[in-house]
């Protein structure tokens, strides 16, 4: 994603935001050039970022955007439900002939994306209902097929990501009709942790009750998935319990900080770094960043216990093998030196320093837009704290690294942190100008 693009993204995003009601399709009609899985993707950071900060209205009409856009370009009639009902039977039928083979399965998706909507969602579930219902006797074998697709078309890495979603989470609660934890409690635990996954990276709809969904069916899946029987699986389930717990908007947030870490520790007792390096680590930065933000216990130690675990993962995850994951490890890293109360001050800040620059060779602008920001202001407050080289140059650094931070963060996409942002680059304007007159 080229920086003007990214940079047309948002303007366009602002614009819709302060038009009047009932102009967004006129504006969108402008602007069709940019309505693409590019504008999806930064159109959902948006919205994310306005959930976060509590304008629920705001977050749920953005993370609806995308099946309005669908719906407004490309208008589904009558006559489209055959070619639809068409598709599903052939996509179902070779996922059962393919057993599931991406190979067989994603060339046919890519060749009919204009219908993964809502539409083919809603004609999945009317034809499951009433296909288990005349066939009881194959209602097993038709489940099956169904969550393989479902699987299948959550991974799907074309055409949209929330519709994409939203069919896996029809065919999860659809297969769910059929498996249950008497008769199929392996499959019904699979199942359950599937839907928790697709209800924690759902797009549409509210964030905190997605986020409620996710905690409900891992917890479902842990009634199945037992420490003795099931223990590798515990542990999958048990680290995505403590992510849905990590970013948990509802309930108290020390209480679900606490519950995240004890879900990752529970699934580190079974993820060792000999047998399982990956999901070893991956666990080991999950837990790091519940220490950071931790509210209960002594702030210090929780600082020491995040820089711990997260210089433990990045013995596995390397900037070869695991590019992304080094990438938002450093970034952590970094901001818990940033906030260090241990050990000297000057190093915390070098160390800082050091892991919010390694973390920008992978998070670029293009690729990870919010993430760049995000880093780019943590290091300009790093560059603003500094006690080792020159002052002016590092305020200059500074500046620098808070000017490029606003190329994401704008005023009405992400106000906070704009504002944020803003304030941190007065300052150091102001400390720029102060040390001018005192020389």
């Amino acid at each position: 994603m080229k920086d003007q693009r990214l940079q047309a993204y948002y303007q366009l995003i602002e614009s819709l935001l302060n038009s009047p009601h009932g102009e967004e399709p006129e504006i969108l009609a402008a602007n069709t050039e940019l309505l693409d899985i590019g504008f999806v993707q930064v159109l959902a950071a948006v919205a994310d970022n306005f959930q976060q900060q509590g304008e629920e209205k705001i977050a749920n009409w953005l993370r609806n955007f995308d099946t309005f856009l669908s719906q407004e370009f490309s208008p589904i009639t009558e006559d489209d439900i055959p070619n639809y009902q068409e598709f599903l039977l052939d996509i179902l039928q070779a996922t059962a002939d393919s057993n599931g083979d991406p190979q067989v399965i994603y060339p046919l998706l890519a060749a009919n994306s204009d219908k993964l909507d809502q539409m083919f969602a809603e004609i999945l579930q009317s034809w499951a209902i009433n296909t288990l219902a005349a066939e009881p006797d194959i209602a097993t074998s038709i489940a099956a097929v169904i969550g393989n697709f479902s699987n299948l078309i959550q991974q799907f890495p074309l055409g949209s990501k929330a519709n994409n979603i939203e069919i896996a989470i029809t065919g999860y609660e659809i297969t769910l009709t059929v498996y249950t934890p008497n008769a199929l409690p392996e499959a019904w635990a699979t199942t359950q942790t599937n839907l928790g996954n697709a209800y924690n990276d759902r797009i549409v709809g509210d964030r905190a009750e997605n986020l409620e969904n996710a905690i409900a069916a891992y917890t479902a899946a842990l009634s199945v998935y037992t420490h003795n029987a099931f223990l590798q699986a515990w542990a999958t389930t048990q680290n995505n319990l403590g992510n849905a717990y990590l970013y948990r908007i509802n309930g108290d947030r020390a209480e679900n900080l606490e519950n995240a870490i004890t879900a990752y520790n529970a699934a580190l007792s079974v993820y060792s770094y000999n047998a399982f390096d990956e999901q070893w680590a991956t666990t080991q930065s999950n837990l790091g960043n519940a220490y950071l933000y931790r509210i209960n216990g002594d702030r210090a130690e929780n600082l020491e216990n995040a820089i711990a675990v997260y210089t433990d993962a990045l013995q596995i995850l390397t900037r070869k093998s695991f590019p992304v994951k080094w990438a938002t490890t450093q970034n952590s890293l970094g901001t818990a030196y940033l906030h260090r109360i241990n050990g000297d001050r000057g190093e915390n800040l070098e160390n800082a320093i050091a892991a919010y620059t390694a973390a920008l060779e992978i998070l670029t602008p293009d690729a990870f837009p919010e993430d760049w920001a995000m880093t780019q202001n943590n290091l300009g407050t790093a560059y603003n704290d500094r006690i080792m080289g020159e002052y002016s140059q590092n305020m200059e650094k500074a500046i620098a690294a808070y000017n490029a931070a606003l190329e994401v963060y704008t005023r009405n996409a992400f106000p906070e942190q704009w504002e944020m942002t803003q304030n941190n680059l007065g300052n150091a304007y102001l400390f720029g100008i102060d040390l001018s007159l005192n020389l």
